[in-house]
């Protein structure tokens, strides 16, 4: 079983940057599929990205495509997600997820979850 630690949030200008860190501990990381959700107030929670166990494939949802880097160093079981060119509606909890077999965008399929971490960006 994987226990999962997002980091990284904070408050950014838009137009800023931030890189989200999830560290993953108790498991075989690279034996998981990974993906970053977020959640804004009285929204529901929608995926960003997705990035296969090998971090060969990467997924990105249409809002943040071209803005955010998401990538994954094995040997330091840990994902990142570089998110450039922030704009307020990027404001919401970012959490972390795990699957193994196969990556999927579909919250409900994740087995495992981080605790999230704020972001907030001021307009």
């Amino acid at each position: 079983q994987v226990q999962l630690v997002e980091s990284g949030g904070g408050l950014v200008q838009a137009g800023g940057s931030l890189r989200l860190s999830c560290a993953a501990s108790g498991g075989t990381f690279s034996a998981y599929n990974m993906a970053w959700f977020r959640q804004a107030p009285g929204k529901e929670r929608s995926l960003v990205a997705t990035i296969t166990w090998s971090g060969r494939t990467t997924y990105y949802a249409d809002s943040v495509k071209g803005r955010f880097t998401l990538s994954r160093d094995n040997a330091k079981n840990t994902m990142y997600l570089h998110m450039n060119s922030l704009k307020p509606e990027d404001t919401a909890v970012y959490y972390c997820a795990a699957r193994p077999y196969t990556v999927s965008g579909m919250t409900q399929q994740y087995d495992y979850w981080g605790q999230g971490t704020q972001v907030t960006v001021s307009s």
